[in-house]
């Protein structure tokens, strides 16, 4: 992969391609600097860039 990012938020809807729309956004980034938090009201996952979609998952920093 590209980048070590993860997202969780509301799925809105979905292409043929897994281009996927998410609302309620929170972005996870590992970088060399340490861990980052981003909060967004909408984005647009190109699908070509998705390895996982786990349903009902909740983000790195709220695990158990």
């Amino acid at each position: 992969m590209k980048s070590d990012r993860e997202f969780t938020g509301k799925l809105l809807g979905f292409d043929d391609f897994v281009n996927m729309v998410l609302e309620d956004v929170t972005e996870y980034e590992t970088t060399p600097q340490g861990k980052k938090k981003t909060q967004l009201a909408q984005t647009l996952l190109n699908g070509n860039n998705i390895c996982m979609l786990i349903p009902g998952s909740v983000g790195p920093d709220e695990e158990g």
